[in-house]
This record gives C-alpha cells, structure tokens and sequence, in this order.
C-alpha cells in the first residue's frame, strides 16, 4: 500500500534526514519543491519551458505550475510520496487535496516534527561551529539572528496549515528534538498505522 505524507518541521528540525531516510527504507519519493523546480527547468518539457519563462524573469512560480509538477511525479507512481516544502499556504493546501483526489490518491497523514526553538537555533550554531573546526564551508543563514528569523517566518507561514490539517484528523506530531533514529522510529510509527 502507498502512503502519501506532508513533513512539516522549521528549517534544521530535520526533514530532510528524515524524507531521506523513508526513500532509502521504504522507497518513497521526496517531492521537494525546490528539486522538482530545478529539475523541471533542464528538462526541456512543455511544463520545463515555463519554469524556465518565470524563474528568468525572476519572477516566483505560480501555485498552478508547482501543482502541474506534482500532478506529472503523481502519474509516474511510486511506493508513497513525501511532500516536503509544499502546501506552505492554505491555497496551495486545498489544491493539493484537489490534486489526490482526482488523481486517485490519499494524503494519509501530516508529520509535525515538533522542536524547542532555543535548543534549534544552538543545534544549528553548533552545526557552524564544527563546519568552521573542520576548514568547511559554513551556510550564511546559520547565524542566531538570521536563523531566528527563519524560524519567525516559518511559524507564521505553517501556523494555519497546522490548524488546517489538525481540524481534518490529519496532523501527528512527533518529538523532533530526540535523536535521529529515535525521530525515524516515531515516523515509523505513524506510518504503520496508515497501512
């Protein structure tokens, strides 16, 4: 059975592990906003054609062309999709359910992982810290302030999807705080009650 999931979390609280994790042990497919943009623009398809159009007019991406993107990776299968990235509005939210349901699809569940900001925002000074030990290159947004604000806009961005999904029976929440493969075995969880 397929099982179709939303992962929603603040920058650094892990997604990304975690959407990597479920492809390599379940064979799910990440749909990563971002990734499908990228990939879509050197594809050379109609639909390619117009992410290229708007992005060199430095213009953003309507909701109708990251759903076309969506509805093209639905069609391909797979064992369950991860969305990761989007629904980030209530529009963009309802046009997903839409696009499930005509394709004959169910999102089954809404993963929040759930985490301490302050802790968050050390996490990722410390992630700097030993970037900049190691002679690595250190991301220009993991500073406290810049990090902060991040955060600032993501709750209130997601804040209504989180009522969104939690009013439909839909939002499960699970400690993103705790470790790595803790926060995977809570996943786990979640999803073995869809199956």
């Amino acid at each position: 059975m397929t099982v179709n999931i939303i992962l929603l979390g603040p920058p650094g609280a892990g997604k990304g592990t975690q959407a990597q994790k479920l492809v390599d042990d379940r064979g799910m497919v990440q749909l990563s906003t971002g990734d499908m943009l990228r990939a879509a623009r050197s594809s050379g398809t109609e639909m390619g054609k117009r992410v290229a159009e708007v992005m060199d007019r430095g213009e953003l991406v309507t909701d109708e062309i990251v759903i076309g993107l969506i509805r093209e990776k639905l069609a391909e299968g797979g064992k369950g999709f991860i969305f990761d990235g989007f629904p980030r509005t209530l529009a963009q939210a309802d046009a997903l359910g839409k696009l499930l349901e005509e394709t004959g699809e169910k999102l089954h569940s809404v993963i929040e992982l759930r985490v301490d900001d302050e802790a968050l925002v050390n996490r990722i000074v410390k992630r700097a810290d030993e970037a900049r030990a190691a002679g690595q290159p250190v991301r220009p947004d993991d500073t406290p302030e810049v990090f902060s604000d991040r955060l600032r806009e993501y709750y209130k961005k997601t804040a209504p999807l989180l009522g969104y999904y939690y009013a439909k029976g839909e939002l499960q929440q699970v400690d993103g705080m705790a470790s790595m493969d803790n926060v995977a075995a809570q996943i786990e969880k979640v999803l073995d009650r869809q199956g």
